[in-house]
């Protein structure tokens, strides 16, 4: 059975314990609840989010299912990174096998995020570290406050800076020269570097006049919805060429591209958007 059945079903929504989630006006909003803890990952954390990736882009397909995701983090800030004592502490009572584990879990998350078709936007508070500065790589854009900034710190603890994709993903942001020198380094790269090199899509003032960070999130919101209200079908073709294109030569690709438009043009909402065109209306998007 594919999304393309008419007795597609999508998978039942799960109710996840480690973070919160709602949906409203067809964006889906994920939030790490950890506000204490910057909102560290845990163990727990890696897992369930890897699997609702996968379960919201099922859902998405449902009349009524979110058509963007929003990624935030509860509080001041997004993400800052695996969590010292739930994690961190207890690699060192790992042997190779076990710390492979663990990293092939890690990895699994930032594949689930770019294999959901389902666009992704991360409001990105004070801080995005470690792990946390993958997750909002891997999203499709990225809103960040004038005060916050990125830090893949992994050279900085004696780790490579190519983590979880970190350098394949990177590289195609900003850039292999740029890519290096943030991995190599592992300093923080803050809002206003981030927009000049293409890491961040939006930076919006997160001053308290203008509402601090809560502002940051109201931003990505409304990112995602102006996604949202886009065809759903074809933001989701859009994302697919996007992550499939990157793998492929340049006559492979126009091929590829060639392909995906014909089947977007079969997809009612190509008509739809003629017929409101001659009709002076807006579209209804199937």
């Amino acid at each position: 059975m594919t999304e393309h059945d008419p007795d597609f079903r999508p998978l039942p929504m799960p109710t996840p314990e480690s973070f919160r989630y709602e949906e409203r006006d067809r964006v889906g909003i994920i939030t790490l609840d950890r506000p204490d803890r910057y909102n560290a990952l845990t163990f727990q954390v890696y897992r369930e989010l890897t699997d609702f990736f996968t379960v919201i882009d099922r859902r998405s397909l449902d009349p009524e299912g979110a058509r963007a995701l929003v990624l935030q983090g509860e509080g001041k800030a997004f993400c800052s990174g695996g969590d010292v004592e739930d994690i961190i502490t207890r690699l060192f009572e790992r042997d190779l096998d076990g710390l492979l584990r663990f990293t092939r879990m890690t990895g699994e998350l930032i594949h689930s995020m770019r294999r959901c078709k389902t666009p992704i936007v991360t409001s990105i508070k004070k801080v995005a570290a470690g792990a946390g500065a993958v997750m909002a790589l891997a999203s499709d854009l990225r809103v960040m406050g004038k005060k916050s900034f990125f830090a893949f710190l992994f050279p900085q603890v004696g780790l490579s800076g190519a983590d979880m994709g970190a350098s394949w993903l990177l590289p195609r942001v900003v850039g292999m020269g740029h890519a290096s020198e943030i991995l190599l380094l592992g300093d923080r790269v803050y809002a206003e570097r981030c927009a000049e090199i293409g890491l961040a899509n939006r930076v919006i003032d997160d001053s308290p006049d203008a509402g601090g960070p809560a502002a940051v999130d109201a931003a990505a919101f409304e990112l995602a919805k102006a996604i949202a209200q886009k065809p759903h079908f074809a933001t989701r073709m859009t994302k697919t060429m996007l992550q499939q294109e990157m793998d492929m030569g340049f006559t492979d690709a126009i091929e590829a591209e060639a392909q995906a438009q014909a089947i977007c043009m079969q997809y009612p909402d190509f008509r739809e958007a003629n017929d409101a065109w001659l009709a002076k209306r807006d579209p209804n998007w199937k």
